[in-house]
């Protein structure tokens, strides 16, 4: 193949509702178009707001393996004939990595953006982008300098010659550049061009067409690049809205539309069996056990059978996909469950090409009742109620319906264990009990005073106070116990005095048992009026004794549940959620999350049946209150779920996380608590997103085994951030990150381990509660419940960012070093200059510091990052991991070693290595939060601190230093009374910058 023969293709189809600029509410418009230092210009269309051309052009690629980092650009411009000037319009930008071949073109209308803040446009622009080798085409001649200045009195355009309607079919490839290893592992496979005469084909027959290969993207540190199997990959599916071409949802017709339109469309044949009447009798006993049975080529549904009725009921929905029929007939067929052989009960046929097509929001189609037939096609006794359609995903029916890729061909699994669901975790409070004291204690000895203390429990949860040796039967505490509860409250706080007779015995003096849905709710720092409560006798006692004692034992309690806090139920560093308990302190959202989750490819076998490895995996996304399961797929290595969910964001400042796990519920060992295994999972930062912008990337999913690290597979979603109050969301940057409660009365790291603990148990619980349910250990999983715990790995990862941290200093210092040394005269004597004049003129010193930042940011611009970031091996250390550290890592916890001391010595150390490797992270996060200010890893905050930095840089250009130096001293030694117990605004930007931590394993 010659490489001279690949071309560019651009078809300038037309475009629609431009913008007036002529004064008499028309233009006269034409597009120029830009790519790999061409430009072609079309002929003018005069007073058309609505212009068609249909003139088509071909670039020269002067390198292919570069085609993926160039840009085509179209200016729509207006011709002004009486100055010889042009006014703008409109322009587009198509990246290269949305390039496609000849067959996979279609016609595009992409919205016309701005040139700047003060442009005016309006209108889309139609093209047809295409990469082409045919040798027989040639290129367009490009405009030339000397013909630029006469473009309103012809037009450069070249008619393109047809591509003969032969069998010849043309090929081309991405060669890969030498110098990017990233590229040399990736090449596209040929591709047919079909010739220009070729059939429309309509969206409801057409065959999928082939997306281009994915792109690998850069990640935001080039020293942190890892293989090339492990990286991120870019790709542009097509959706329910259109083709994402650069982040955006182009749409193919201008008609076209869905509710679905982050995952691709797919049509299921949906079967509603209603009910049936007067069926004929089939047993002795003149009755009849009737089940229905759907079947459409290899694939059935089976409902349940129901005893003795012969009008039975079931309402049950059956989705098979359309793409997977081997057939063109339906048959529902009612039987006779017997203990031998099923009887034949009669059935319907329906044939596939005369069932209708329903998409919402048209009404769901009303049932039917269908006489039933024998097996030759003549009607027998009984009706069976029914409703056929065709519909997609987005059917109401969907959710509820059986499906047959989520269940074996020839067996009957349950079906909740493999229906798409949504959960919605418990609202958590936490509960604060102050053990204040007793009165008038009654020890079972009464020659001795009392070693009491005090034990709270509420359900599984059991704390201690202090055990109070005192001369008196009137002990003091005042020591607060802290638990995790949730709504609905169903269990008690039950507190429990006892006396320490001896080590190892103690006796209960007596109990109080408080309802917790009895127990004062506070959302702020209010002071709770404490109570006494009457401590209730454990045993029968004699009545006698009792009337004879004067007075009765009580305790001195302050119970509340804190509305005020948020219940950490995950770590910080990946919190999903930031709002406190009580509604009331609840802010509006400041924008909508849509995840699509599409499908996954290459994923390893988990499991062996017949014979062959195979898996049965399902996707578990959190955020918030709201966890979504989709759909188990059974027996297929790369499943498609095209499922789409929606939360509410109230915080920017956090994490969606989506898992992938295999559901090994659905075999005879089901029940017999086998764990469902963990695939991998996906961590993205909301404040990492652009709004409005469609994120379609394939993420490997990586999971570290005692082995090592293993790319278990990818995940391809589409994520969307769509922001509702951009005030709102601007506001959030200034306020804490965590509610008021957590600043004004903190709970202690001990508090905090301890507590998220029993939140996630409850959580889990709960979910484990559900229909079907979400198992415990994917709970665990998607929370990261062992993330505090020791790792050799996650220490020596962490001590690695922390020193990157710390390069830029190390290379200042160096730099400076050789200023000293004189190794570059010319730079020595500039920086000797520069320092004179900064030392004669101090009140330089910070607005040049300040604008230094601004241009440095603005520079940053260009390089920002495009992609969320994802898990990285080598940030991580997993790739040069020993194996003797991932059987520690992998250990539990206490750990299983012996002998018995080096288990107590070895869990302490783990646990005292585990606090440090925490601290280690955090001074490694504050150190990464600092370069986000200008790397636009969060595109919002960057632009507010480089709009402060101009801002500054003007201010203290124009007031002088000492001033500025006066006010900055009074500021900082100012009274206590001036001083806020909330952190100031300053530090709440700060703490809501992105870190590494997301791309952490």
């Amino acid at each position: 193949m010659i490489l001279n023969n690949l071309k560019l293709g651009v078809e300038v189809v037309g475009a629609h509702n431009l913008l007036p600029k002529d004064g008499q509410g028309s233009s006269s418009s034409f597009v120029e178009l830009y790519f790999d230092g061409q430009r072609f210009r079309t002929t003018i269309k005069e007073k058309d707001l609505s212009p068609v051309w249909n003139e088509t052009f071909y670039f020269n690629i002067s390198d292919p393996s570069n085609l993926h980092m160039l840009t085509l650009d179209a200016y729509v411009y207006n011709n002004i004939q009486a100055s010889q000037s042009r006014s703008f319009l409109g322009k587009i930008t198509i990246n290269g990595t949305s390039f496609v071949p000849y067959s996979d073109a279609v016609v595009l209308h992409y919205p016309l953006e701005k040139r700047s803040i003060f442009s005016r446009v309006r209108g889309e622009l139609g093209l047809k982008v295409y990469v082409i080798d045919d040798p027989s085409i040639k290129s367009s001649t490009p405009i030339s300098a000397a013909n630029d200045t006469q473009f309103h009195s012809h037009s450069t355009q070249t008619s393109a010659p047809k591509i003969p309607r032969s069998e010849v079919r043309h090929t081309f490839h991405h060669l890969p550049n030498p110098n990017h290893p990233q590229q040399q592992q990736q090449q596209a496979p040929a591709i047919p061009v079909p010739h220009q005469g070729a059939r429309y084909i309509p969206e409801e027959m057409k065959v999928p067409e082939p997306q281009p290969p994915p792109q690998l993207v850069r990640m935001h540190s080039a020293t942190m690049a890892q293989p090339v199997d492990y990286a991120l990959k870019e790709t542009s599916p097509f959706l329910g809205g259109g083709r994402v071409v650069g982040g955006r949802v182009i749409r193919t017709d201008r008609m076209s539309g869905c509710t679905y339109d982050l995952v691709e469309k797919m049509h299921f044949l949906f079967v509603r069996v209603v009910k049936a009447r007067e069926l004929p009798a089939m047993d002795i006993t003149g009755s009849v056990d009737p089940y229905v049975e759907v079947r459409i080529g290899n694939y059935k549904g089976i409902t349940k059978h129901i005893e003795k009725n012969q009008n039975p009921m079931w309402n049950v929905v059956f989705a098979f996909s359309r793409e997977r029929m081997q057939a063109s007939v339906l048959e529902v067929v009612i039987k006779d469950k017997d203990l031998v052989k099923d009887d034949f009960v009669g059935l319907c046929r329906f044939d596939l090409n005369e069932v209708p097509m329903r998409v919402p929001p048209d009404s769901p189609l009303a049932p039917e009742w269908y006489r039933l037939a024998d097996k030759k096609g003549e009607k027998i006794k009984g009706e069976l109620m029914l409703a056929v359609w065709i519909g997609t995903q987005a059917d109401e029916a969907y959710p509820d319906a059986w499906h047959s890729d989520a269940a074996l061909s020839v067996d009957t699994v349950a079906s909740t264990l493999i229906r798409s669901k949504v959960y919605h975790a418990p609202r958590l409070w936490y509960v604060r009990v102050n053990v204040v004291e007793a009165q008038d204690l009654v020890p079972t000895d009464k020659t001795r005073f009392p070693d009491t203390y005090v034990k709270a429990q509420i359900g599984n949860q059991v704390l201690k106070t202090k055990p109070v040796q005192a001369r008196t039967f009137n002990p003091l505490w005042n020591e607060d116990l802290l638990f995790v509860a949730a709504e609905p409250f169903e269990d008690n706080l039950v507190l429990t005095v006892e006396d320490r007779v001896v080590p190892g015995k103690d006796e209960i003096i007596g109990r109080v048992i408080i309802p917790l849905s009895m127990v004062e709710k506070r959302a702020d720092d209010r002071m709770i009026h404490s109570r006494w409560f009457n401590l209730e006798k454990p045993v029968v006692v004699d009545i006698d004794q009792l009337k004879k004692e004067k007075f009765s034992s009580r305790l001195h309690l302050r119970v509340c549940l804190d509305g005020g806090y948020h219940v950490l139920d995950e770590s910080t560093h990946y919190s999903s959620d930031l709002r406190p308990t009580a509604k009331q302190l609840w802010r509006p959202p400041i924008g909508v999350l849509e995840l699509g989750v599409l499908n996954a490819v290459g994923l390893h076998p988990m499991k062996t049946r017949d014979g062959k490895g195979t898996s049965d995996t399902y996707c578990v996304a959190k955020y918030g209150h709201k966890w979504i399961r989709t759909r188990t797929v059974v027996d297929n290595l790369c499943p498609k779920y095209n499922e789409q969910y929606t939360w509410e964001v109230f915080d920017p400042a956090t994490v969606l996380t989506v898992g992938v796990f295999d559901n090994t519920q659905l075999g005879e060992k089901g029940s017999n608590g086998t764990k469902d295994l963990k695939v991998g999972k996906v961590r993205i930062r909301i404040s990492t997103l652009e709004t409005g912008r469609v994120y379609t990337h394939s993420y490997p999913l990586l999971v570290l085994h005692p082995t090592g690290v293993k790319k278990m597979g990818e995940l391809h979603l589409a994520i969307r951030f769509t922001c509702t109050s951009f005030a709102n969301m601007l506001y959030k940057y200034s306020c804490p990150l965590l509610p008021k409660m957590h600043y004004v009365r903190p709970f202690t790291v001990m508090q905090l381990d301890m507590l998220r603990h029993q939140a996630v148990n409850i959580v889990a619980m709960r979910l484990g509660r559900a229909e079907p349910p979400l198992r415990k250990e994917v709970v665990e999983y998607m929370s990261d419940v062992d993330s505090h715990l020791w790792s050799m790995r996650r220490s020596k990862a962490n001590f690695f960012r922390l020193m990157s941290i710390f390069t830029g200093l190390f290379a200042a210092g160096k730099w400076f070093g050789d200023i000293c040394m004189w190794k570059n005269p010319i730079t020595t004597v500039l920086v000797h200059i520069l320092f004179l004049m900064l030392v004669s003129f101090p009140e330089l010193i910070l607005p040049t510091v300040f604008l230094y930042m601004f241009l440095i940011g603005v520079w940053n611009y260009r390089y920002r990052p495009r992609y969320p970031p994802h898990m990285n091996t080598k940030l991580s250390q997993a790739e040069s991991v020993h194996l003797d550290e991932l059987d520690e890592e992998f250990d539990t916890f206490p750990t299983s070693r012996n002998p018995e001391l080096v288990r107590v010595r070895y869990d302490r150390l783990r646990s005292v290595a585990g606090r440090i490797q925490t601290v280690v992270g955090d001074v490694a996060t504050q150190g990464e939060r600092l370069q986000s200010l200008l790397s636009w890893r969060d595109p919002r905050a960057t632009a507010l601190f480089v709009t402060f930095c101009l801002v500054a840089a003007l201010a203290m250009y124009v007031t002088p230093f000492q001033v500025i130096a006066a006010l900055i001293g009074i500021f900082m030694m100012r009274h206590p009374r001036f001083r806020h117990r909330l952190p100031s605004v300053p530090v709440n930007f700060f703490r809501r910058l992105p870190a590494r931590t997301d791309s952490m394993l």
